[in-house]
């Protein structure tokens, strides 16, 4: 059975996490935001705090095993500073971490030692699509084999760091010598400045202004055999998706959380006729709904990281539970808060307005993050 007690080390580092979630992630975030741009000194910094490094061996760089439940309790920690910012300290592990979980010991040996060991780099992943109804286990983009290697095809969005990214990871679906959409989904690694690599114009997006989003686009990219995530071999998507969906998850809770406290602190210090915000029936009832919900997710998340972390075959379903349960709670708990707050919630002095338009991206952006 699982405990809900951190370890000793899980301990220092989430206590790690809070301090630069309060002191530096929430501190610049609506600067960030309006500005559209991150500090790197303030990423480096959390890059600094060795999460990614605690989910990678020592041989290639790192000084940890990878576990789910670390990661999901760093995840959300990190999105209780700033959503964006958590998302863009998280970015390099988009490349690494699935090639530490399915690369070919070629691809670990050749990218994961100057990731890890190094500052922080940009390494990004591609899998949304520009489609009303995109399925990460139904993708359009191709990867079809042509004898030599596969030829890529296809469009992404909302890739992080797209424009600057030295390597890709773009998940795709492999079929034969025809491009049918029978197949299994793949990940490809395409370097920076390969031919048929298209790069379009920066995104602008509701919500998560300052983490720079991109589409691309695959126009005829040539592969090699060893470039697929695995080698020759390959590997299944599906604990690929399994993580992004809990890492997602983690960070709804964690943005959610951040604007379930400052509601709470508004109702209480602020008066109307005399009688404090927090006294009204209707807002307690509404605060009460809203840490009802996150807890239920939390726990529905750190069940499911436990179960990824014993290869429980339960796993897959409880993740997609979930991010589909957070999706609508991060949508709920943070249009409330902007409700708690009245006319103040509307004005972008207060950072309320700034969550509700990062918590309508939870059911967009699957994909963005990975544990």
């Amino acid at each position: 059975m699982y405990s809900f007690d951190p370890t000793e080390e899980q301990h220092m580092l989430i206590d790690a996490i809070q301090r630069y979630a309060a002191n530096d992630l929430r501190a610049k975030m609506r600067d960030a935001d309006e500005e559209n741009q991150l500090p790197i000194k303030l990423i480096e910094k959390g890059w600094e705090l060795g999460i990614l490094q605690a989910s990678v061996p020592e041989e290639y760089g790192g000084f940890g095993e990878r576990c789910a439940v670390t990661g999901v309790l760093a995840a959300e920690e990190l999105a209780y500073g700033d959503l964006a910012g958590a998302m863009a300290v998280m970015s390099p592990g988009l490349f690494a971490l699935p090639v530490a979980m399915m690369g070919s010991e070629a691809q670990k040996s050749k990218y994961l030692p100057s990731i890890v060991a190094g500052p922080w780099a940009n390494y990004t992943a591609a899998l949304i699509e520009p489609r009303f109804d995109f399925d990460p286990n139904d993708l359009r983009t191709l990867a079809v084999e042509d004898g030599k290697g596969y030829l890529l095809t296809g469009e992404k969005t909302f890739v992080p760091f797209a424009a600057e990214a030295d390597a890709i990871l773009v998940y795709a679906r492999k079929t034969g010598q025809t491009a049918s959409l029978d197949g299994i989904t793949q990940g490809f690694i395409i370097p920076k400045g390969t031919k048929g690599l298209e790069i379009g114009e920066r995104q602008k997006t509701l919500g998560v202004h300052s983490l720079p989003l991109y589409s691309v686009r695959l126009n005829e990219v040539h592969l090699k055999r060893e470039d697929r995530l695995g080698g020759s071999e390959g590997h299944e998507f599906g604990p690929l998706l399994t993580a992004m969906q809990l890492a997602l998850a983690s960070l709804a809770v964690g943005m959610s959380r951040a604007a379930l406290d400052y509601a709470i602190s508004y109702a209480k210090d602020r008066e109307v006729f005399g009688v404090k915000v927090a006294q009204k029936q209707a807002i307690a009832f509404m605060l009460a709904e809203m840490a009802t919900e996150i807890e239920a997710i939390r726990l529905l998340t750190w069940e499911a990281a436990w179960l990824l972390d014993t290869n429980h075959p339960e796993a897959a379903k409880e993740s997609y539970l979930a991010l589909t349960g957070a999706t609508d709670m991060a949508m709920m708990v943070t249009d409330r808060a902007v409700q708690v707050l009245g006319g103040h919630g509307y004005i972008r002095e207060y950072p309320v307005e700034l969550w509700m338009r990062n918590g309508r991206g939870i059911s967009t952006l699957n994909g963005l993050a990975i544990i």
